[in-house]
C-alpha cells in the first residue's frame, strides 16, 4: 500500500494507545471491516473501496513546540504542545475518489476525537482542528477553505513579485495551485477565484493543463505546470524551495502572469456597501419586516419559496485573541419564534471559517438589516418581493 501517506494526526495528552476493545466497539459495524494490528497499524477501516490506516507514536515527554506553519487558535497550539500521544491517519489520495478519501478519513478522526481528549492537524494545510471543527466539516456543507490554507510571498531581489500558493489540495489527489503578479487590493479577489477553482480540483471537476477554461463570471485562463510557468519570471528556483513540483500555475489563455481581467469580477464582491445602500437596506426591512414574518409563517409545505435574511456576525480573522471584525451574512429561515429566529447560513463568512456554510444560528430580529425572499433558486426583485408580501395581507 505504498500510495498511502500519513495525512492528519489526532494528538492527545495520553501516551499509551487505546485498547483493542474501546477500538472494536469504536470502529466496528456492519459496513466497515476492521483489522487490529496490521502491518505496524494500530488499526485500519476499510469500507468499499476505501481504506484508512491509524498508526500510534507515544512520547515520554510532551512535544513542546509548535510549527510556525500550523494555523489554528492560540488554545489548540498550547494544547499541541502539550501532547504526548499521536495516532496518525493515512489514506491513498484520490482513492476511490479525492473527496471520498479525504472524508472517510475525517469520519475517522473524528470518531478518535469522540473517545479521545485532543486535537487534529491537517499535514497538507497546515491547519489545527478542535473536535467541535471536525464535527462540523463532516456535517455541514462542503467548504474548501476547511482543507486548504491559501499562502503569500513575496519574491525576487526587490521583492517586488507576489506568489500566491495553495497547501491542502494534495490530499485530494490534486495539484496545488499558485498565481503570481498580485496586488495587495486583489488579494481577497485572488482568494475567491482560488477557492472557486481549488473546490472544482477537490471534487475531480478541475480543468485539465493547457485547457483554456472560463470563470464563473466569464473570464478565460488556462493551467500550466508549476516548473514551465515560472521559466519566464526570471526567479531563482531557489525561491521556491519546498515547493520545486505539484504545483500548476494560473495564467491567461495567452500564457501571461496577469491576473487583472481573471480577477475583475470578483473585485466586484469585496465592494463595501456605501451608507445609503446600507440606510436604504435597512430602512426596507424595518418597513417589511411585519409583513415577511407573517407571509413566512403562512407559507405552504410544498411552496417553492425561501425567506432570507441579513445580520451582522462577529468574526475573528486573526484568531479569538485577534482582532474583531463583523460581516453582513445571509441566513435562510428555517423557523420563528416569539424571541427570534433560526436559520441556515446561506454561504458562510468570507474572512473566517467561524460561520460556516450551512450552519444554524440563531439571530433576533433587532438584527436584521435586509430581507429576501427567492423562489426555485431565482432571488426576486425588491419589486416583485414587496409584491408577494403585500398581495396576501390578512383582511
Amino acid at each position: 500500500m505504498s500510495g498511502l501517506r500519513d495525512i492528519y494526526i489526532v494528538a492527545t495528552h495520553t501516551s499509551e494507545p487505546l485498547a483493542a476493545e474501546i477500538i472494536r466497539e469504536a470502529f466496528g459495524g456492519d459496513d466497515v471491516e476492521l483489522t487490529l494490528g496490521e502491518a505496524g497499524c494500530l488499526f485500519s477501516v476499510r469500507a468499499g473501496d476505501s481504506r484508512v490506516d491509524v498508526k500510534f507514536e507515544g512520547r515520554l515527554t510532551p512535544l513542546g513546540w509548535t510549527p510556525e506553519l500550523l494555523t489554528g487558535t492560540p488554545e489548540l497550539r498550547e494544547e499541541l504542545k502539550h501532547a504526548t500521544g499521536f495516532y496518525k491517519v493515512a489514506f491513498e489520495p484520490g482513492k476511490p475518489q479525492g473527496s471520498v478519501a479525504v472524508f472517510e478519513a475525517l469520519w475517522t478522526v473524528r470518531t478518535l476525537l469522540e473517545i479521545v481528549d485532543g486535537l487534529a492537524v491537517d499535514t497538507t494545510a497546515f491547519k489545527l482542528h478542535s473536535p467541535q471543527d471536525v464535527e462540523e466539516i463532516t456535517e455541514l456543507d462542503f467548504d474548501i477553505r476547511d482543507h486548504l490554507t491559501i499562502h503569500a510571498q513575496q519574491l525576487g531581489e526587490d521583492g517586488k513579485t507576489t506568489w500566491i500558493h495553495t497547501h491542502g489540495l494534495a490530499k485530494f489527489a490534486s495539484p496545488e495551485v499558485e498565481l503570481f503578479n498580485i496586488s495587495e487590493d486583489d488579494m481577497p479577489a485572488a482568494e475567491t477565484f482560488l477557492h472557486e477553482l481549488c473546490n472544482d480540483l477537490a471534487f475531480g471537476q478541475g480543468p485539465a493543463v493547457r485547457q483554456v477554461v472560463s470563470t464563473s463570471v466569464g473570464m478565460g485562463f488556462i493551467l500550466l505546470p508549476g516548473d514551465e510557468a515560472r521559466t519566464n519570471l526570471f526567479l531563482d528556483p531557489e525561491a521556491f524551495d519546498g515547493h520545486l513540483s505539484g504545483y500548476v500555475t494560473v495564467v491567461s489563455p495567452e500564457g501571461r502572469h496577469s491576473m487583472s481581467e481573471i480577477l475583475k469580477h470578483y473585485r466586484e464582491r469585496f465592494e463595501e456597501e456605501s451608507d445609503e445602500e446600507a440606510e436604504a437596506l435597512q430602512g426596507t426591512a424595518t418597513r417589511l419586516l411585519p409583513l415577511f414574518k407573517a407571509r413566512f409563517q403562512r407559507r405552504g409545505l410544498m411552496e417553492p419559496l425561501n425567506f432570507v435574511v441579513r445580520a451582522p456576525f462577529e468574526v475573528h480573522p486573526e484568531g479569538e485573541e485577534g482582532e474583531v471584525g463583523e460581516e453582513q451574512l445571509w441566513v435562510e429561515i428555517v423557523s420563528w419564534t416569539e424571541d427570534g429566529l433560526i436559520g441556515r447560513l446561506v454561504d458562510g463568512g468570507q474572512t473566517t471559517t467561524e460561520w460556516r456554510k450551512g450552519a444554524h444560528v440563531e439571530i433576533d430580529e433587532s438584527q436584521i438589516n435586509a430581507l429576501a425572499v427567492t423562489r426555485e433558486g431565482r432571488t426576486l426583485e425588491p419589486e416583485e418581493m414587496e409584491a408577494l408580501l403585500q398581495a396576501e395581507r390578512p383582511a
